[in-house]
């Protein structure tokens, strides 16, 4: 790959970073004040909010996935696109930002279901079915948020940085790895809506981080380009 298809390589990589990080920033900006959290500690209640709130739904479910999809292209980009510098390290951290973009999605799949599920909010067996939906997307963007808490280390070390912004992306991932330990505190009983509300705020710092890193890219400095 010559010069100038790895600086437009890195310029793609770059938007698609910003354009997950506007995506995701914009489901959040609806999802939160709309009370469409999904808890699933109550799925008649989320049943209840998505039939009520089906077009907001479905337009925080559109924002988001746009953000992990983006996310994904940008990991297979980055995989796809020679350094030299750490080779390794930097293919396993693209490795693991795609497939934190593709569990994300899986995510967004089993929230989607819910909205044929919330067309009778009340029937009983629709809310024994979003219920295992609900904890089954729950989980797997758990998973999603350790595989980017590990994807931003691993680019952190992998990719050459300036000093400040290498720590703190380190800083960014403690973070990260703050919110997917989480849900593990709070037993069996799950997390409530206020502590998932948390959770999105420790994951910030990682969106923000690559928001940063796709900043750099877009204007294809040398180092974040090499």
């Amino acid at each position: 790959m010559n010069p100038t298809d790895r600086s437009a390589a890195a310029r793609l990589t770059g938007m698609l970073l910003l354009s997950s990080l506007t995506a995701m920033l914009a489901g959040v900006a609806v999802v939160v004040p709309s009370g469409l959290t999904l808890n699933p500690a109550d799925p008649a209640a989320v049943l209840a909010a998505v039939h009520a709130r089906v077009g907001l739904h479905l337009v925080e479910l559109g924002l988001d996935a746009t953000g992990w999809l983006a996310l994904l292209a940008a990991g297979l980009i980055m995989v796809a696109r020679p350094t030299t510098s750490r080779p390794y390290l930097v293919t396993l951290a693209a490795g693991l930002l795609a497939c934190a973009g593709l569990a994300g999605l899986l995510h967004d799949a089993g929230n989607l279901a819910l909205t044929q599920l919330a067309a009778d909010p009340t029937d009983p067996a629709a809310t024994t079915v979003a219920w295992a939906v609900l904890l089954t997307a729950k989980w797997t963007v758990n998973l999603a948020g350790l595989l980017w808490t590990a994807a931003t280390v691993t680019t952190a070390l992998g990719t050459p940085l300036p000093t400040g912004l290498r720590r703190t992306g380190v800083v960014a991932a403690l973070s990260g790895l703050a919110a997917v330990l989480l849900p593990w505190t709070t037993g069996i009983d799950g997390p409530t809506a206020t502590l998932e509300q948390l959770g999105y705020a420790l994951h910030l710092p990682v969106m923000v981080w690559y928001g940063v890193l796709g900043w750099r890219l877009v204007h294809d400095r040398p180092a974040a380009a090499a």
